[in-house]
This record gives structure tokens, sequence and C-alpha cells, in this order.
């Protein structure tokens, strides 16, 4: 029989550290695997943080493809309903001076990942300001040349004269920028940054309202005053009439339901998937992309501050060669959403 009376307070302390040490795991409890497929320990991920000027798109079925009478005839975009997982896109389209940051680090040379040349830099990913002056016949674009991409009053306006494989150089740069800082501080890499899939792309631009024409909704491209709601050509001869006469800057419009600008108009945007006119019948119903690396077109979306109502819908479909810099196409990015398809919780 044990006699309490004779059992110190030092005693006691000692009894029960050694209970919790041995419940911790530090005397064979749950750290010692003991034979047992427990998994492997310290592997420390509490949810993924949403990178800088990117908003969360959630998973979701919707039909993509034209919505609307097909005024072309093109019998490209048939309507077909698939489902896309979530992911983080770019409330904006990215700017002059977001991609000047780019362009900085490349040619001071401490992203030493890729060595380019400088010569590589300005020949390859730096914008091709004379696209002001080439993509349009008799027209007065030296100003534009001149200011756009260099002038600090179009900071926030998108940039333009930027490739394909510009595009995507930026995401490479991006993803190796924001993860050697991760790594610093003893986290986990995020996903990589990418360009978004022409599935994603709609899906995103409709901001949850399936079925429509345009990313507010149906049927009209103005609101009740007569006010445009994106940046397009409302009519023959006029730039104008929605308060810009090329691009517009970032934030000018309202954003779409899932938080999103100028989803419709300003700039067109470069997708991942090259260009087939018969790919919706051909790609998979679940997180759709169509890859060709031998197929030079590569699919833009979401119209421009030059075009006509008809390419601003959110179900209209369109292309470039993935060579050609243009003063009307721009691009933002997107990250893969990791763990749960429901339930979100960001910080």
């Amino acid at each position: 029989m044990v006699n309490y009376s004779k059992i110190s307070v030092s005693g006691i302390a000692a009894l029960l550290l050694a209970v919790i040490i041995q419940g911790c795991g530090v005397f064979g409890g749950r750290e010692s695997s003991e034979g047992q497929l427990v998994g492997v320990p310290d592997r420390e991920w509490t949810t993924q943080s949403i990178p800088y000027g990117m908003t969360i798109v959630p998973p979701g079925t919707f039909h993509m493809g034209q919505m609307d009478e097909d005024i072309t005839s093109s019998k490209i975009n048939l309507n077909k309903q698939v489902t896309i997982g979530g992911f983080f896109m770019d409330d904006a389209e990215i700017t002059n001076n977001e991609y000047r940051q780019f362009i900085n680090e490349m040619m001071t040379g401490s992203d030493t990942s890729y060595e380019w040349s400088e010569s590589e830099v300005m020949d390859q990913l730096y914008p091709d300001t004379t696209v002001w002056m080439k993509d349009f016949t008799y027209h007065m674009g030296d100003p534009m040349v001149q200011y756009y991409y260099m002038h600090p009053s179009f900071d926030d306006y998108p940039v333009v004269g930027v490739d394909w494989f510009a595009a995507k150089e930026f995401c490479k740069w991006r993803t190796r920028y924001l993860n050697e800082y991760r790594e610093t501080e003893g986290l986990f890499a995020m996903p990589n940054f990418r360009l978004p899939s022409e599935a994603e792309w709609e899906y995103a631009a409709r901001g949850g309202l399936d079925g429509n024409s345009y990313p507010w909704g149906n049927p009209y491209a103005r609101n009740g005053r007569g006010c445009a709601l994106a940046n397009f050509k409302p009519g023959r001869g006029n730039y104008f009439d929605d308060g810009f006469a090329y691009t517009s800057p970032s934030y000018s419009y309202f954003p779409n339901g899932f938080g999103l600008y100028d989803m419709a108009g300003n700039v067109a945007e470069w997708c991942e998937d090259a260009f087939h006119p018969a790919s919706y019948p051909v790609v998979w119903d679940l997180n759709p992309t169509y890859f060709d690396e031998n197929e030079p077109r590569k699919v833009v979306r979401g119209g421009s501050w030059k075009d006509i109502k008809y390419y601003i819908r959110t179900g209209t479909r369109s292309y470039e060669y993935q060579d050609s810099a243009r003063s009307y196409i721009g691009f933002r990015a997107v990250m893969t959403s990791l763990g749960r398809s429901s339930g979100y919780e960001f910080f």
C-alpha cells in the first residue's frame, strides 16, 4: 500500500511531468510510430493565403459558350456544361507599373535563375511600345508610343505590347519571386502563377451568373442612366463615349460577382489554351484545357477598348498568334487553390 502522506509535492510534480511527457510522445508516445502507419510529422500547413492583388474564384459548374445569338455564325463556341475547380485570380489586369517591377528585376540581374542578358530582356520581354503605331493605319499613335509605358501617369493602366511568351515568363518570375521569400520564412511554397485556361477565364468572367452575356448580367452594355458598363467601342468612330479614348485605369468600372474588374473590355487577355474552332467537343468537362504546342494561335478573351459590344461578351472566342504583341491585348494571372473544394476560409 502506498503511503500517500509521505509523497512530497515535488514528487507529485515529477510524476505528473512524466505522464505529460510520455503523452506528448517524447518517450515513445505519438512521435514514435511503433511500427504503425502514422504519417510524416511536422508538415504544418494551416491554410493557403491569398496572394496580394488576387481574389477568390470558388469552384462551381457553369454553361460555357455563347449565351446569345451567334451573329457571326462561327459555330466555334457551342454551349457545354463544365465544372471548374477553385482558384485565385488577379482582380485586375497586370498594370504597366506591375510589369515594370518584373522588367527591373530581370534587368538588374537579381534573378540569377534565368540568365537572361539585357539585350534578351529588351528584345523578348520589354513591352513593344510601337504597337500603338503598327496596329492602326493612318493613326497618330506617337504620343502613346512615347508615354504609355514609361510615364507615371499611365502606371495604373493595363500593360500592352506583350506577347503570349512574355506573359508566361512574367508568371514564372512571379512564382519564384514569391516562393524565394517564403523559403526564407520557412514556409511551404505556393502553387505556380500561370495564365488562366479558357474555361477558367470564362467561368471567372461570368462572376456566378450562369447563362448571362456579360459579367454584369443581361442584356445591355449600359446602365439605366445610359452609362457604359465597360471600356469598349460603342459605335462606329465612337471611342470616348465610355469615358476613355484608349485604355482605362484599373478599377474604373464596377467589378463582377467574384470581385473581378474589366473582365469585359479595356484590354483583351491572353489565356493558356491553344485555339481550335472545334476544341469544345474535344476537351473534358472537368477543368477543360486545350493544349497543342504546334498551334501558334492562342486564345484571347474579353474584348478591348477598340472592340464592338459583341467581343466583350463572356462567351465570345477570339485568338492571336503567340508571338504577336498588340496595343489591345494584356493579361492577368491565376493560381490554383489547394485543399478543400468548398468551405473556403482564407486569410
